[in-house]
């Protein structure tokens, strides 16, 4: 691929500022490689600048050295070069799925650090056709059909995540690196059969022809899904009232007639935003609580996909579920972090022993005397609150008046929890706030 072809593709992808500073998410396989170098290229024919990524997820110990080898490639080529570590546990099971998700948001953070507002990542053809297999598979509706999008907001933060390699095979991007005599590395894991993406790699690998067929529908579903959103932007503007508390009421009065079929994707969206999932519920789930929600059979509330749906006198209250939150986080020397839906903040302060977790019931016993913004009952065990051991210090979103029996730096420290969902409302990012 050459500057032009690659400057068209950009061009679909706009608006960008007149002097464009964007991020690359760089693995150092060939596909993240050629974005890097492409993009380098088309920030300085427009006086910006880039700054090329790299997460090392800790779950292979060549991953360091990786990084290096990436650093020191770019380097080569003038290109200023971060690695990002996913710290912390790991999980026993979904590991691909957390590792990817753990490294959207260290690449988010990263991004809004710096000012960023464009992170490009490398997804091509090859991978959208492996994306609709997948999804075939499970019977997807038209959404997900539609495959990956050209880009997405990350969380509520204002970073673009942008693909602008969808239309490109993986083969191109080999020879791109190849006429410019640059070397990539090998992933072992894109070989591992246990992997479902890999098992569906491998089949259409045998079957161009199927590939083809893939991308074009991808394209028609695509086409669809934006007009979709566009219809579901303006149901949700009508119908939804998101609180920065993370919850919402939703009515869905206006969801009848023509509009009844937008109920479940809207539904679903609302669950997933609400929820903190990556993913919406499974499909045959949400259409049983969109059909109970229709015909007002909703006595005694539904849990689903980590949010709690519970009826009220115009439409429902929707909130996190309680018994799917995390447990507490330790604070240790940080100042700021995520947990659950909300990126936090600490001020200055030498308290020692403090905690970021749900306020839960004993919290809200702790410091109900002294809320000035009651908000309802089910949602105050699960706001984001500062602890230290079991005392509470603050909840943000209660606007508590001091503790006069709390010592003075206590009484001081500055803590705040912003809404900040892994998707919001809109893939576009379109928050009701």
């Amino acid at each position: 691929m050459d500057s032009e072809t690659f400057a068209a593709l950009m061009d679909d992808l706009g608006p960008f500022e007149a002097a464009p500073h964007i991020a690359v998410a760089v693995s150092g396989g060939a596909d993240s490689m050629a974005l890097a170098l492409l993009s380098h290229d088309w920030v300085r024919a427009r006086g910006g600048a880039v700054l090329a990524i790299s997460v090392d997820h800790g779950l292979r110990q060549d991953a360091a050295a990786e990084c290096r080898q990436v650093r020191a490639w770019l380097a080569n080529k003038g290109i200023v070069h971060r690695t990002l570590r996913w710290q912390g546990e790991k999980p026993n099971g979904g590991i691909q799925a957390a590792a990817r998700q753990a490294r959207y948001d260290l690449l988010a953070v990263c991004c809004r650090s710096k000012g960023i507002l464009h992170l490009l990542t490398a997804h091509h053809g090859d991978d959208q056709a492996e994306t609709l297999l997948l999804r075939l598979d499970k019977s997807s509706g038209i959404e997900g059909l539609a495959g990956m999008a050209k880009g997405r907001v990350l969380g509520s933060g204002g970073v673009r995540m942008l693909r602008p390699l969808l239309a490109q095979r993986h083969a191109d991007l080999v020879a791109t690196l190849e006429a410019r005599d640059q070397f990539w590395l090998q992933d072992p894991s894109n070989r591992d059969t246990k992997y479902a993406r890999v098992r569906a790699r491998q089949l259409l690998a045998c079957d161009e022809g199927r590939t083809a067929e893939l991308l074009a529908l991808a394209n028609e579903a695509g086409n669809v899904r934006r007009q979709l959103r566009g219809a579901l932007a303006d149901l949700a503007a009508r119908t939804v009232s998101l609180h920065p508390a993370g919850y919402c009421h939703f009515d869905p009065r206006l969801c009848q007639g023509q509009r009844s079929a937008m109920l479940q994707p809207l539904l679903a969206d609302l669950l997933r935003c609400i929820g903190g999932g990556s993913y919406r519920p499974r499909r045959e789930r949400v259409d049983r609580l969109a059909q109970d929600l229709a015909q007002g059979n909703l006595a005694g509330g539904r849990t689903l996909g980590g949010a709690r749906v519970l009826p009220q006198q115009h439409g429902v209250l929707i909130c996190r579920e309680a018994g799917r939150l995390p447990s507490r986080s330790d604070v240790g020397t940080a100042k700021s972090g995520r947990w659950d839906r909300f990126q936090w903040r600490l001020g200055k302060t030498e308290a020692k022993n403090l905690s970021v977790g749900a306020l839960g019931q004993e919290g809200w016993r702790q410091v109900r005397s002294r809320t000035q913004n009651p908000l309802p009952s089910r949602v105050n065990p699960v706001l984001p609150a500062l602890w230290q051991h079991d005392r509470v210090i603050a909840v943000p979103h209660l606007n508590l008046t001091k503790d006069v029996g709390a010592p003075v730096e206590l009484r001081k420290i500055g803590f705040s929890a912003r809404f900040s969902p892994l998707n919001p409302l809109q893939p576009d990012g379109l928050i009701l706030v």
